[in-house]
């Protein structure tokens, strides 16, 4: 797929470990057990639907800093049957109650980073029991039975893990008894490699497959599924919601999702939305998503030559964050769970030639320190522009994203699945993560905090209001090569998925790179954009980069004028990917080696 094949006479590039070559199938995640876990189910005759829904009940256990069964979920999708790029969108609604008003009455001007307050109707679960009903092959015990095993076993504490649970012990301890209870239950944060066990969720889990009783698999699928939107996990969500705790305003407030706002949930699945680049097409999730941000970029990059945005440059480095400021101020001014028609028409004016090449006229020589949305007939929404810190901060609760030197208090999970027989996912579940709120103690997991992306503000796109999504961060991607599938990538990071997956897309379509050897290289983000996590703060003309990349480009950056900091070398991104060529049948996989926890596998 992506990248040119090296003579045989050149010297391999040095990489972190090879790009996976093999013709049966590949596997790609930000954990091995959630790797090893997919491809096992391919070795037993599932499907890529089957691998990845297994893969990501193991994420839940594996990675609870990072997601949880109460978050949500986007992917995007292709079958051997069909290769039309479709979305799932698992991506939970506000709750009936999460009005502005409500919120505003409670002595808030953010959507707070951390409580039950911020939940969304919880989207991963039911839209992973969807995905395998309608794509995948397998009984639902089969597939939940590796998670089970590992919640009632345990799974090593990864260091990142270590680290968070250390951060948040006191806050457990004071405000939040059953987080306490069920993380910490030898009376202190487990070290890094210590065992976790989560038997609560193990039992959650048994519930659900032994509730699915049916005469078909579709019936015994769809009878957890109702177990899960309207029975046992609805109620035991909507009583642990009421009851009030502390958040991250520093006040203690009830939220307000009840066990009718889960019925309301149905997965959906979309047509993507599109760009080409190089020679290839790019599939994304619409508005409602940063997903376009990727798109409109580059689409900009089609009016730029190649050498301008080298990565491993100082001019590259400039042109691309700088076209990222370009399109991430128009997902401030324009994007957000819009009417259908609405959406279309501001797609269509974002995405097109005459537009980008507007915006590709804009960036300039310097580093700019405005937010510039582009005129496309609509008036742009200015959200606050705050650089400093919240005013009130309470201790081991707030961002729940990747920070700004890279290091991480709740971040996000991907998965990615190729088939021998050409089924195809790229997949982020996220939220919910253990951080998030208080644990419910029956269950084994936390609600999530989804809403803190929305503004309560009644003009702005991305506004909060009954029943409407919020414009999540969450951006896997599916390439296609004259119509066909070819590749599946994503990573974790919040506001920076789409900017990290722009470094991988230049340099394998426009560079040349091999998919091992691109996510390797040193890696940036601009942070020159409202932040989509509480308490939404902007660093004007800011930008962070590996040390990897040299003083000398720091230092030029900074002489065209950007807020440079310089993060450790291995700090920026968690990409993976896996590709596949439709004549051959050549499947490669690769995995981001930062943090020693995701695998690539296949064969």
């Amino acid at each position: 797929m992506a990248g040119q094949q090296p003579s045989p006479t050149d010297a391999p590039p040095h990489t972190t470990r090879p790009t996976l070559r093999g013709s049966f199938g590949m596997c790609a995640s930000t954990h091995w057990l959630a790797s090893a876990t997919a491809q096992s189910v391919l070795e037993r005759g599932g499907n890529a639907f089957d691998a990845a829904t297994a893969g990501a009940f193991v994420l839940h256990v594996a990675e609870p800093h990072l997601n949880g069964p109460g978050g949500d979920l986007v992917a995007v999708l292709a079958t051997a049957a069909d290769p039309a790029p479709r979305v799932l969108a698992g991506q939970g609604h506000a709750p009936r109650g999460a009005t502005i008003a409500h919120f505003r009455a409670e002595g808030l001007d953010h959507v707070p980073g951390a409580g039950a307050l911020a939940a969304a109707v919880p989207g991963a679960v039911d839209s992973w029991l969807w995905l395998l009903a309608e794509f995948g092959t397998w009984e639902l015990a089969d597939v939940l039975a590796y998670a089970v095993d590992y919640a009632e076993r345990g799974v090593p504490v990864v260091p990142q893990l270590a680290r968070v649970l250390a951060t948040v012990e006191d806050l457990f301890r004071t405000h939040w008894p059953t987080s306490y209870a069920q993380w910490m239950p030898r009376g202190r944060a487990p070290g890094p490699y210590e065992t976790l066990v989560n038997p609560a969720y193990a039992r959650t889990l048994r519930r659900l497959r032994d509730e699915g009783a049916g005469a078909s698999r579709a019936a015994r699928i769809g009878a957890a599924r109702d177990a899960w939107r309207t029975g046992f996990v609805a109620d035991a969500l909507a009583r642990s919601a009421a009851v009030p705790h502390r958040h991250s305003s520093g006040r203690d407030h009830a939220g307000v999702l009840t066990a009718a706002d889960l019925a309301d949930f149905r997965p959906s699945l979309e047509p993507a939305v599109t760009a080409e680049f190089r020679g290839v097409t790019v599939a994304k999730a619409g508005l409602w998503s940063q997903g376009p941000v990727l798109l409109q970029v580059l689409a900009m990059l089609g009016h730029v030559d190649d050498d301008r945005i080298d990565p491993s440059t100082a001019g590259g480095v400039h042109t691309l964050a700088e076209a990222l400021k370009l399109a991430m101020a128009d997902r401030e001014a324009y994007y957000g769970h819009l009417d259908p028609a609405d959406a279309e028409a501001v797609l269509a004016r974002l995405l097109s030639p005459e537009y980008a090449r507007e915006r590709a006229a804009q960036i300039g020589a310097a580093a700019s320190t405005a937010l510039r949305p582009g005129d496309i007939g609509v008036a742009p929404y200015t959200p606050p522009l705050v650089t400093g810190e919240h005013a009130v901060r309470a201790d081991g609760v707030g961002e729940p994203t990747v920070q700004q030197t890279g290091d991480t208090r709740g971040d996000t999970c991907h998965i990615d699945v190729v088939d021998r027989w050409g089924n195809i996912i790229s997949a982020t579940p996220s939220g919910g993560w253990l951080q998030s709120s208080p644990a419910v103690k029956e269950l084994g997991f936390a609600l999530g905090t989804r809403l803190q992306m929305t503004w309560l503000d009644p003009a702005a796109p991305a506004r909060l209001a009954p029943g409407r999504r919020p414009r999540t961060t969450l951006s896997p991607t599916l390439l296609l090569r004259g119509g066909r599938p070819v590749a599946a990538l994503g990573t974790p990071g919040g506001d920076q998925q789409d900017q990290w997956q722009l470094l991988y897309l230049v340099r394998t379509l426009a560079l040349g790179l091999m998919p091992q050897e691109a996510i390797d290289a040193p890696a940036f983000h601009t942070t020159a954009v409202p932040s989509s996590f509480w308490p939404r703060t902007w660093t004007p003309a800011g930008l962070v980069i590996e040390e990897r990349a040299g003083e000398a480009i720091a230092g030029e950056l900074r002489a065209r004028g950007h807020d440079v900091t310089v993060s450790g070398p291995w700090s920026q991104g968690r990409l993976s990917v896996v590709t596949r060529d439709p004549d051959s049948g050549l499947l490669q996989a690769a995995a981001n080696p930062r943090g020693a926890q995701g695998y690539a596998t296949g064969r």
